[in-house]
């Protein structure tokens, strides 16, 4: 029987498992000559034994320095798939996730000091403790054995340090990869925060019919949904949702199941109050041909090219009359002509209520800038609906606005793409502030020129029924008062002058001299061995099973609830706080203090990765994808550790990942330097960090007045001052 070859790594796998960077990795490779040879990959890209690196580092003493998410990754390749069979399934493995979540840190610590046998029978009882929790996550029919220890012991690890979310999305990441799925996204927190709080009122239930990781479920459950029903036609995804919904909301009812839910429907009876969903895009072979005669199309059969609109029907057949869907769909929904049809009878019934564009970068694909389309159940004898609204999220408002509307008004969506760049306080608040005075009162609601505009149904219904709300909402800009218009123009102006004035004064400082012939050299220590000798206090998150059971206990989300959330995208912005606290925090959450050191915990060129906390930040919470470092005062200067912590180079040789770059706040290295001369770095530093600022404000500014002048010339507000031509 031929042996069963074992898992392969790349250079920079190696990098990370070592705790190195890939430069030492390319030393080793040269110089030293019982380096594994390459077992696989191509001469530019080769790929080593994964065993045999182990075994080379473990002769050299090198002791893994992987955080626990990329150990447990390790341990899944080079075990996973070679055991008896339970580290296999990844559907036992999702229920051992449930299991060790529920579990308290004291306990699941202890299982390291375990037998590989009693680690395997533990593993047993705390599978078959939860295996009724989650429908359709193992039957149990295989169990775990001595052999799955390296794989049982990385995972406990895992949820110990890192939570059970993060734990599921090392399973999910393992068995997508052999599988020919592509295309599976996480819709961002808060977009899905977003979409759930489009729905009115609390919904007691809720169905997404492309449940996936389960993102939009939650969302749903944190804003009172107590039956969450979802359906993903990749298994890995529905077992995942499954365990990360209980995981996450313990009081809720939980079905999930796999299947091709337009062909195979999992649900075919239930009437939810609320369907909410992210279909995959552009697919052609959705069943149009199987399916042309279902009677879901109530509002005209979609063309082949059109599986969104298929999604859409799909949404409506399963809600009670009166019950509202709300769907992330992308653009060319609203404009395709061979949708048309469909469109006009969405129109026509009152069943589209409003479609709302979203920035570029919002969510996948970053380049495109999607809508959110919300759509309601027509109730039998109900009264007719007259008009439709649209919103342009990613407008810039024309008119000085005031009260809540100033904050949505100032706050500007940065970037060309990225997610990161997306401001999403002032997405959210532009959103629900025009969709709750439509729904007030479809009527009366006046909108906000260039933002946000209801049309009635029968300007809608032309040849081509466009519902893209750029094109509807920029009929609005003419209601814009030249004078109000004129004044905004000049204020803003007034102030970019100011802005790179300062920016120039800040620019201007020269001093910055050559170290000499050489780069300087010093010895450095990780933040992990910092935080060991007490130099500083690495505050980690609250890990998912502390969360879950304050939740299971109070209801609620503690006393941190009403604090604000600094975001990795403050940090890249220099902006204060703008979260909320969607997460479950309690007393044990950290807290900003002025000195803190704040570091993005996702790797982007886009923006500062690191700043020092000021008395804005103050109070506030770190947010999910936010590291935070308590230095020493004494023995390490604030923004001598962060200038450091946030420099490209450091954040590369921390970070693990393909396409997302997480960063490993503990493998950060810091250079050891007398204090005094950490203040006079820290210094400069602090310049560098007021040169960044100054100049995002000035190109703030600047975009701000370029846009004013655009638009009122375009609208007709402005005329062009003598000797522009």
């Amino acid at each position: 029987m031929p042996q069963q070859p074992t898992a392969q790594v790349t250079a920079a796998e190696i990098s990370r498992i070592a705790g190195v960077t890939r430069a030492t990795v390319s030393n080793w490779r040269r110089r030293h000559d019982d380096f594994p040879e390459p077992s696989g990959g191509t001469e530019s890209s080769p790929l080593y034994d994964l065993e045999a690196v182990r075994a080379w580092l473990a002769a050299r003493g090198h002791a893994s320095a992987a955080s626990p998410a990329e150990e447990l990754r390790t341990m899944l390749r080079l075990h996973g798939r070679t055991g008896s069979g339970a580290t296999g399934d990844s559907a036992e493995l999702l229920l051992l996730v449930l299991a060790a979540a529920r579990r308290s840190p004291a306990e699941l610590a202890a299982t390291a000091g375990l037998s590989d046998a009693d680690l395997a029978s533990e593993a047993e009882r705390d599978r078959a403790a939860v295996a009724e929790a989650v429908p359709g996550s193992g039957d149990g029919a295989v169990r775990f054995t001595a052999k799955d220890a390296p794989v049982l012991r990385a995972l406990y690890a895992c949820v110990r340090e890192s939570g059970g979310q993060a734990t599921l999305g090392v399973l999910a990441e393992w068995e997508l990869e052999d599988s020919a799925a592509s295309g599976a996204y996480r819709t961002p927190g808060p977009l899905a925060d977003l979409i759930a709080q489009l729905l009115p009122g609390t919904p007691s239930s809720v169905l997404d019919p492309t449940c996936g990781s389960g993102s939009l479920l939650a969302a749903a459950s944190r804003h009172g949904a107590r039956a969450l029903y979802g359906q993903d036609v990749l298994p890995v995804q529905a077992r995942r949702s499954a365990v990360s919904l209980v995981l996450t909301a313990p009081d809720a009812t939980v079905t999930v199941r796999a299947g091709d839910s337009l062909r195979a429907d999992a649900f075919p009876d239930l009437l939810a109050d609320a369907v909410l969903s992210n279909p995959p895009y552009g697919i052609r072979d959705w069943g149009h041909d199987e399916l042309a005669y279902d009677p879901r199309w109530a509002y005209g059969v979609p063309a082949r090219a059109e599986s969104e609109l298929a999604w859409v029907q799909h949404a409506l057949a399963h809600l009670v009359p009166g019950g509202y869907a709300v769907l992330l769909l992308p653009p060319a929904t609203a404009g395709r002509a061979s949708g048309r049809r469909v469109r006009a009878e969405l129109v026509r019934s009152g069943a589209l209520r409003a479609v709302i564009a979203l920035p570029v970068g919002a969510s996948v694909p970053l380049h495109v800038g999607l809508q959110v389309w919300v759509l309601r159940r027509p109730e039998p004898g109900g009264a007719a609906r007259k008009s439709v609204l649209f919103v342009d999220t990613a407008a810039e408002t024309p008119t000085t606005a005031t009260g809540r509307g100033a904050a949505t008004a100032l706050s500007r969506t940065r970037g060309t793409g990225r997610s990161t760049s997306v401001d999403w306080a002032a997405v959210t608040a532009r959103a629900l502030e025009a969709w709750e005075a439509f729904t007030a009162d479809p009527d009366a609601f006046e909108g906000e020129p260039g933002v946000a505009h209801a049309v009635g149904v029968v300007d809608l219904l032309d040849d081509v029924v466009d519902l893209t709300p750029a094109r509807l909402v920029r009929a609005s800009r003419a209601e814009v008062d030249p004078a109000k218009l004129s004044t905004e123009v000049d204020a803003t102006r007034q102030d970019l002058v100011k802005a790179a004035k300062a920016l120039a004064r800040t620019a201007g400082r020269e001093g910055w001299s050559a170290a000499g012939a050489d780069a300087r050299e010093w010895r450095t220590a990780t933040a992990s061995d910092l935080s060991r000798g007490g130099a500083l206090t690495l505050l980690r998150p609250v890990p998912d099973s502390a969360r879950t059971r304050a939740h299971a206990v109070s209801g609620e989300s503690g006393p941190q609830g009403a604090r604000a959330v600094l975001t990795g995208s403050d940090i890249a912005t220099g902006s204060g706080p703008t979260g909320e606290p969607t997460e479950l925090y309690d007393d044990t959450s950290p807290v900003i203090a002025v000195g803190d050191v704040l570091v993005r915990a996702v790797a982007s060129a886009d923006g500062a990765m690191a700043r020092v906390a000021g008395e804005g930040d103050a109070g506030a919470l770190p947010g999910p994808h936010v590291h935070l470092f308590r230095p020493d005062p004494a023995r390490l200067d604030a923004w001598f550790l962060a200038g450091f912590l946030g420099a490209e180079e450091n954040i590369a040789g921390a970070s693990t990942g393909s396409t997302t770059l997480t960063v490993n706040p503990g493998r950060l290295r810091v250079p050891l330097l007398p204090l005094e001369e950490q203040r006079r770095y820290g210094e400069a530093f602090r310049h560098v960090h007021g040169l960044r600022a100054e100049a995002q404000r000035a190109t703030r500014l600047a975009e701000e007045t370029a846009r004013l002048l655009v638009s009122g010339l375009t609208g007709g507000q402005l005329l062009p001052t003598p000797g522009d031509g």
